[in-house]
């Protein structure tokens, strides 16, 4: 039979005085049955094996606790990290706004650029619009250019035309004038050469072509032979309206070509219409007299 003692002990101490105070009441004041007192004693063992297992469930309750409270303290490191990360992520955040403030100021600037670009833009389309125009405007005076071009050709092929004809023309009273300073000369020329020069001709003057050795011939305007101081000489005449100083240099280089194919002496001369003093000087300080056409 259990004792009241020992199922006092199952009891915590907050519930042991109240239990001592119920015993004694019931004791003093009631008189129980002993069948009433073995129900009340069966009522008090349930009550303390419900005690058992509300202490079993309080040791539950304090292993959760103790869980939990472990948990709490992972919560709360994990809670520091998590504000760390935040502060981090919050010190990030600034950083952004500040970029984004300076993205930001940067934008309005862009913007303004572009608002500057595009009136740049328009005053450039105003520009091309006014080249536009004043390509069409020059486009139409080049056409009228090559308009007055090609009539100003029609004109110039005309006046071409026109001189060469003329120069034709020129050329045949150029030719017509030689010929006849030519034919003068072989009529005046031998006495003058016998009263200058004492020449006596034993071939009349002529105008003669000379070959040379490649086949090239060459007309020689005053062509002839005679004597001087008994010795054979070739009279080698060149005919010019108006002698020039080029005349006199090239008619040297004919006779170097001349005297390959006759290598014997020679009296080169000029027959002219007109000629200065200078030149004179210059033909004759090179060996070649010159006649003029009144002495005929």
């Amino acid at each position: 039979m259990i004792k009241f003692g020992e199922v006092l002990e199952k009891f915590p101490p907050e519930l042991k005085n109240a239990v001592i105070a119920l015993y004694d009441f019931l004791r003093e004041e009631y008189v129980i049955k002993r069948e009433e007192f073995e129900e009340l004693k069966n009522i008090v063992k349930s009550l303390a094996i419900a005690q058992e297992k509300t202490e079993e469930r309080l040791n539950q309750l304090v292993i959760v606790q103790q869980k939990t409270e472990e948990r709490i303290s992972q919560l709360t490191v994990a809670q520091q990290k998590t504000e760390e990360r935040i502060n981090q992520l919050t010190v990030a955040q600034q950083k952004t706004e500040e970029r984004l403030n300076q993205l930001a100021i940067a934008q309005q600037k862009t913007e303004e650029r572009l608002n500057q670009l595009v009136i740049a833009q328009q005053k450039t389309e105003e520009r091309i619009n006014q080249l536009t125009i004043a390509q069409q405007k020059t486009e139409e005076r080049l056409n009228q250019l090559a308009e007055a071009q090609r009539k100003t050709e029609e004109e110039l092929r005309s006046l071409t035309r026109t001189v060469k004809r003329i120069q034709k023309e020129l050329g045949g009273i150029s030719h017509s004038i030689g010929f006849d300073l030519e034919n003068q000369a072989y009529k005046g020329l031998p006495k003058i050469l016998k009263e200058k020069h004492n020449i006596d001709l034993t071939e009349r003057l002529l105008r003669k072509f000379i070959e040379y050795p490649d086949g090239r011939e060459e007309e020689i305007n005053i062509f002839g032979k005679g004597k001087k101081d008994g010795e054979e000489v070739y009279i080698i005449g060149e005919a010019k309206t108006h002698l020039k100083l080029k005349d006199i240099d090239t008619f040297k280089k004919r006779l170097e070509r001349i005297n390959k194919v006759i290598p014997y002496r020679k009296f080169p001369l000029f027959v002219v219409h007109s000629c200065s003093p200078k030149i004179v000087k210059y033909a004759e300080d090179n060996g070649f007299p010159v006649f003029f056409s009144y002495e005929f």
